[in-house]
């Protein structure tokens, strides 16, 4: 902490310590997204972040009074995570941990990169982490926020219950070993043909084992060992990427693990709290917060932060749904509808997209986002498919959300895009909603990164060109599936990559709500209107073509 940010906290810790509910409120505020990504990264979003989150908070809560030195409150709070996630680890085995981590939607590398749109390298970090194990991944989370800025050195060392010299050679150990997970990390985005063929039996989880294997097939391989861009160093990567935001909804109980007044009390005179701090914990309290809000009972729910009113045309996530007006992207042509005769309208369904669609006001939030019926879906690329390359694809079989995220790469071979396709479908596929914080076309730099001026290029190294009336792609497109389908890369003209991961609706709705107020240059769109009306992909068909590029636009499927 500088200066004038230890006063302010020592300030409220002490007051916290006397009794104030105010202080408590904004001790919890400010701290608990620190404790979110020291657990969600030394878990990698495993199912037991909250609960891990959950214990640490309240013990830091029920153990206020004993803390004697304000200014080693960071620390403090840190080793007490740190000694639950341990204690966590102690209490399960390793196949129980791995078994249900297997059915997480989303881990915490993916929401890294999703909630702070990292790219490139800083992506590449942040997935590399997945292939650490579990007690590098523990003493990592403490080196990323130690890079960041969030932790010193001696807090590191205090918090992983080690010597400052211990840490010195533990942190080395673990940077060598995540230098050899991003390099995993950047084979698997290739296009080697002999680790296609060593990973065809692998089931997309990074274990130990997997890590190994890779390892020796990239030392020995001179395809995967040729860098064609420098690699940075893994501390400037992290240097200045943000903490990952809480989740809207994450809720915290304050109230003593549910203890009663009566037993709270028992509690506190056990660690000599004063009536004053029990009566702050144990009184039923509203008090809304930038961001979060403490109800009756002493839970704690992160919420979005209370600005202007939300627009009428465009509902919160907490209002009812009334099926939002055609946006831009999604209203019908002017092309008469099929004669009521022709037998084969009830068999059509989706919205005309073949037009360029507007980007919307970066400040108006989305449109409530109607939450299909979900089963799962299932992945011939596993839970995460890199397409880098013509001919690419991936079939996705079942009922649910899918996330496609786009990469291009105009620096490489700036021109038009061929689109990729949608191709053999069963059942039906809508285009549900667009998000990652940005369109590729919104202004992400001044040109000083290597040209680029949005994410379809600049001026000093050309644009990727979208083909006639197609419309502009967004960072991160969501798709609901009811069928099967298979997706192929048609890459030709300017160079782009697609990452297919099998999402979920709560996934899809977090994003589209990440705003300017969280960093991104604008709200998502939600395009899906509940029911059949709802937009498809341009460029799909139930036929199968010999070559996917051919598939023209469609309005109908």
């Amino acid at each position: 902490m500088d200066e004038g940010a230890g006063r302010q906290w020592r300030s409220t810790i002490a007051a916290a310590q006397a009794g104030d509910r105010q202080a408590l409120d904004e001790l919890v505020e400010g701290w608990l997204p620190l404790v979110y990504n020291v657990v969600g990264r030394a878990l990698n979003g495993h199912a037991d972040v909250d609960d891990v989150v959950q214990e640490t908070m309240l013990r830091a809560v029920d153990n206020l009074g004993s803390l004697r030195d304000p200014d080693s409150f960071r620390s403090w709070l840190v080793a007490i995570a740190m000694r639950q996630i341990r204690d966590r680890a102690r209490r399960k085995r390793p196949a129980q941990l791995d078994e249900s981590a297997a059915h997480e939607a989303t881990d915490f590398a993916e929401l890294t990169v999703l909630r702070l749109q990292l790219e490139g390298q800083r992506r590449e970090v942040a997935e590399a982490v997945r292939w650490l194990d579990d007690e590098d991944r523990q003493l990592l989370s403490l080196w990323w926020l130690e890079v960041a800025g969030e932790l010193t050195r001696r807090e590191l060392a205090a918090a992983a219950g080690i010597s400052r010299q211990h840490a010195a050679v533990r942190v080395q150990r673990v940077k060598e070993r995540l230098e050899t997970a991003r390099g995993i990390v950047r084979a698997l985005d290739g296009a080697c043909p002999g680790l296609r063929e060593l990973t065809a039996r692998w089931n997309g989880r990074p274990d130990s084992v997997w890590r190994k294997r890779l390892a020796r097939h990239i030392r020995g391989c001179g395809y995967c060992g040729d860098t064609r861009e420098s690699v940075v160093p893994a501390e400037r990567l992290l240097v200045g990427i943000a903490l990952v935001p809480v989740p809207v909804g994450f809720t915290l109980s304050l109230a003593l693990g549910g203890k009663t007044a009566v037993a709270a009390t028992a509690t506190a005179a056990s660690v000599g709290w004063s009536a004053k701090v029990m009566a702050a914990i144990t009184q039923p309290a509203v008090a809304v917060t930038a961001g979060a809000t403490i109800v009756a009972g002493g839970a704690y729910v992160v919420t979005q932060t209370p600005d202007a009113p939300p627009r009428a045309a465009a509902p919160t996530a907490s209002s009812t749904f009334r099926p939002p007006a055609p946006t831009p992207s999604v209203t019908p042509s002017a092309t008469p509808s099929p004669s009521p005769s022709r037998t084969r309208k009830a068999e059509l369904y989706g919205t005309v997209v073949d037009a360029v669609d507007q980007a919307p006001d970066p400040d108006a939030r989305p449109a409530a986002l109607p939450h299909r019926p979900e089963s799962g879906i299932t992945s011939t690329g596993g839970r995460q498919a890199v397409m880098q390359h013509r001919g690419d694809s991936v079939t996705l079989s079942g009922r649910g959300y899918v996330l496609v995220r786009w990469q291009i790469s105009p620096h490489s071979r700036p021109g038009a895009l061929v689109m990729p396709a949608w191709t053999g479908l069963k059942g039906k596929l809508f285009h549900v909603a667009s998000g990652g914080g940005r369109r590729m076309d919104d202004v992400v730099g001044d040109g000083s990164d290597r040209g680029y001026v949005t994410g379809m290029g600049g001026p000093e190294i050309g644009y990727a060109v979208l083909p006639n009336g197609t419309q502009q792609m967004w960072q991160n497109e969501y798709f609901y599936l009811d069928g099967t389908v298979t997706l192929t890369q048609n890459e030709r003209g300017c160079d782009y990559g697609l990452t297919v991961f099998p999402s979920t609706w709560e996934a899809a709705n977090e994003d589209v709500r990440h705003g300017p107020d969280d960093g991104a240059i604008r709200y998502g769109l939600v395009r899906d209107t509940g029911d059949d009306t709802a937009p498809v992909p341009q460029y799909v068909t139930r036929g199968t073509p010999a070559d996917p590029a051919t598939v023209p636009q469609r309005s109908r499927v």
